[in-house]
């Protein structure tokens, strides 16, 4: 059984904890950073936007772990196939870049000598902009993309941790909005054309246990005519109350049950690129996975670590709405990753 919240409320009690666990199809609970009765040094948030097309792809994060901040680019290019991450860590931020409380409204800027770096909201839609000096071999990035027709429905859920009860994690995934726009890098131009191009979000508050690993996948494009996308994931604390997986078929989501991403092993490690596959507890999402690149980053330092494997590929299956109807996707471009994390 999934747990839908449906009323406006708090997210937090008086004592720091969830006021309920649940999902949602729009940002009903208030997030309020001064609510958490946690330590600061726990608290992360972060925005990420992913603008894509069939050729190439655009990644940006802006993310205030408290104990540091980070910024970070990437470029990725299907057809060659290769990627470049910049990111620039900025220590002991402590909430000082003020991210906002909502996803719907208030803006993102940060700038120092190195990036300059925008989310805003404009005239209903969402503006992406980021000038990084030195991206890479002394080349600079710059971009200006927007982010229209966001569909009515969305991903949000509200998710404790079983070994800490003031820990939580709330979300919301946009898919499927329209990306238009430019980013440029080594006198190339990548153009977004919104007929084919799609922006995700990726909205992240919350109170995290020092120990993680998850697992997330994520899609958005046209299928029949329709905006087609899908967002499944796990390993985000505990998922008992309702799980995040979803579907969106033409701006209305299709609830899902319980998504396993079956990656391969090659003797005791991942083989990230090889082929992998998904199933489903409800059968409604069927899937196998072919790798293009993976978006790989291995941060180590004293007591803080990051293990990252964001693979973009090609989905292809089955994935069935709520009232039956199945989507045969065919090489449809997302991505899906696993993360361990200690921080």
């Amino acid at each position: 059984m999934q747990k839908r919240v449906t009323e406006p409320q708090r997210l937090l009690k008086d004592n720091g904890e969830l006021q309920q666990a649940g999902y949602a199809t729009e940002l009903l609970l208030e997030y309020h950073r001064d609510d958490i009765k946690a330590s600061s040094f726990r608290i992360k948030e972060w925005d990420y936007y992913l603008i894509t097309n069939e050729e190439y792809a655009v990644a940006l994060t802006v993310a205030d772990n408290s104990y540091m901040a980070l910024l970070s680019v990437s470029l990725l290019d299907f057809k060659t196939p290769g990627f470049k991450t910049t990111s620039i860590i900025k220590p002991l931020t402590f909430g000082k870049l003020k991210l906002p409380s909502s996803s719907k409204s208030g803006d993102i800027t940060y700038r120092d000598k190195r990036i300059q770096i925008e989310f805003l909201h404009i005239d209903n839609s969402r503006r992406i902009k980021c000038y990084l000096k030195n991206f890479n071999n002394q080349k600079d990035f710059s971009c200006d993309i927007a982010l229209k027709d966001e569909p009515r429905d969305s991903m949000v859920i509200a998710t404790p941790f079983p070994n800490d009860r003031k820990a939580f994690y709330y979300n919301q995934k946009i898919n499927c909005m329209r990306a238009e726009g430019v980013a440029t890098y080594d006198g190339r131009v990548y153009r977004f054309d919104p007929n084919s191009s799609f922006g995700t979000l990726d909205w992240g508050r919350g109170v995290w246990t020092y120990k993680n690993t998850w697992y997330w996948g994520s899609a958005s494009g046209i299928v029949d005519n329709k905006t087609f996308g899908f967002n499944i994931g796990y390993g985000f604390g505990d998922t008992s109350a309702a799980t995040e997986n979803m579907l969106f078929y033409d701006g209305t989501a299709h609830k899902l049950e319980n998504i396993t991403f079956e990656i391969p092993m090659s003797g005791e490690k991942y083989d990230y690129m090889a082929p992998w596959t998904f199933t489903s507890s409800d059968g409604r999402f069927e899937m196998s996975f072919t790798p293009i690149i993976d978006r790989c980053d291995y941060t180590s330092v004293g007591l803080i670590a990051s293990d990252q494997h964001q693979v973009f590929g090609r989905f292809s299956g089955k994935a069935q709405l709520d009232d039956g109807k199945e989507i045969i996707l065919k090489g449809f471009l997302g991505f899906a990753e696993r993360v361990h994390n200690r921080w």
